[in-house]
């Protein structure tokens, strides 16, 4: 279809796309589409395939341009998309709304205009010569040995308490919860039989490891728990409410000492006490050198946006909020709808929205900045490349290097490039600016922060 198009740049990266169709276009198209129906329909006096077209036209006219318009917007929109470049075209999520109601008349050229959302235009701003400072930390002695007392907790040995033991911190218990409305009806949502966890270990969402000290198995306790603001379930936040608790089982954790035989048990590359150690420290020396970076990255990224402002459109922000609602659903094994109406009120969900639009906003400009830096500064990524890349990956994973490539196909060696592209811009921004170290922080502090 030979059609032409005009693109004007409207408010918030919308564009207004008018296409013009040819008279001769319109025309074949309306005569191949009445060929379709004459050839299929079926009209009392006629045989299948047999009604005259001007039998059809006179029976169905409006009905057949209404079909015919839709179709040659359709068609033309395909056609035009495809040869457009990249900032050009819709977004994913952004549906071209189609634009006044455009008049099909079969001896004239078409034309109809559609409005939709595009990749904001992004003009990079100064991102050199920039300085930033950035906290950090070090590892030393208490970090490997935490690291160290849990991998003693992994490698356990559970075994089952005498039955008039009573609970305390480091048993591992496991039990019927019940917790109540605020009639005192049982909520069938929330109750749970044979709940594990070990007391005081932070890995019990409801936090009753105090209220579980002190109870022998089989015993069951009632008590009310007053739940935070922010706490994870949203029916109990900021509420008090009663909570039944039976224990039935109740378990001690018998930790192996920090030896060679230890270590050895944690993986047999490992001969002495000090392999294991050496590995902690290059593990956590990794973790370190992780995080500093992306602190780092994501201080001058703060620098280089304001000096490249990008305006978003509201469709692209909205998708990212919207992808947080389906992971936080998926969490908690419900639907983005029901997720929103256990809310406990259009207040706090729209202070949510506020803050996970924000976010949102920011992540979005970030990453904005950084594609079209990988665009500007013509990144290749070479067959060689790629193939260090597979090394890699196969030296992390201790993977044969032909079994890591099996499993990889031309998608995703394709993201594999673009993750190596990526990595390298980064490089690049880091090098091009001073960094300053600041405020030196506690390491599990410095790793966790994801303020």
């Amino acid at each position: 279809m030979a059609v032409t198009k005009e693109i004007n740049r409207l408010e918030k990266s919308n564009v207004k796309l008018t296409v013009t169709v040819p008279k001769d276009d319109v025309r074949t198209q309306y005569q191949n589409m009445l060929k379709e129906y004459t050839k299929n329909l079926q009209i009392p006096g006629f045989r299948k395939g047999k009604v005259p077209q001007e039998v059809l036209e006179r029976k169905y006219a409006d009905a057949l341009k209404s079909d015919a318009l839709g179709r040659i917007i359709e068609s033309a929109l395909q056609d035009t998309f495809e040869n457009l470049p990249r900032g050009e075209r819709p977004l994913p999520y952004s549906t071209p709304e189609l634009q006044d109601e455009p008049k099909l008349d079969l001896e004239q050229d078409f034309q109809f205009s559609v409005v939709y959302d595009v990749l904001p235009e992004v003009k990079i701003g100064q991102w050199k010569g920039l300085m930033i400072e950035h906290p950090y930390a070090e590892i030393g002695k208490e970090e490997i040995d935490r690291e160290l007392e849990e991998i003693r907790e992994r490698n356990a040995i559970v075994m089952d308490r005498d039955d008039n033991a009573v609970a305390q911190k480091g048993d591992v218990a496991t039990v019927d919860y019940q917790i109540f409305d605020e009639n005192g009806e049982a909520q069938d949502d929330l109750q749970r039989k044979n709940f594990t966890f070990t007391i005081g270990a932070n890995t019990n969402g409801y936090q009753f490891d105090d209220e579980i000290k002190g109870m022998k198995k089989g015993g069951t306790k009632e008590f009310d728990k007053e739940f935070t603001d922010d706490f994870m379930e949203p029916t109990l936040s900021g509420k008090t409410r009663k909570v039944q608790i039976t224990l039935t089982e109740l378990k001690e954790k018998k930790l192996p000492e920090l030896d060679d035989d230890l270590a050895q048990d944690v993986d047999q590359k490992f001969n002495t006490l000090n392999d294991l150690k050496n590995s902690v420290r290059e593990k956590l020396t990794k973790n370190l050198e992780k995080r500093l970076r992306d602190i780092q990255l994501s201080e001058l990224l703060k620098e280089i946006m304001k000096n490249t402002p990008v305006i978003l459109p509201e469709s692209m922000v909205r998708a990212e909020v919207d992808g947080r609602w389906r992971r936080l659903a998926r969490y908690y094994n419900t639907t983005v709808e029901t997720m929103m109406e256990l809310m406990t009120s259009k207040e706090r969900r729209e202070e949510i929205e506020k803050e996970w639009h924000e976010t949102a906003e920011k992540a979005l400009h970030s990453r904005l900045i950084i594609e079209t830096l990988m665009e500007e500064l013509n990144i290749e990524v070479t067959d060689e490349d790629v193939e260090k890349e597979f090394e890699r990956i196969a030296s992390e994973t201790g993977a044969d290097i032909e079994e890591t490539k099996k499993n990889h196909n031309e998608q995703t060696i394709f993201y594999m490039k673009e993750d190596i592209k990526e990595r390298r811009v980064i490089d690049i921004i880091l090098a091009e600016n001073t960094l300053k170290e600041g405020k030196k922080e506690n390491y599990l502090d410095f790793i966790t922060d994801n303020s």
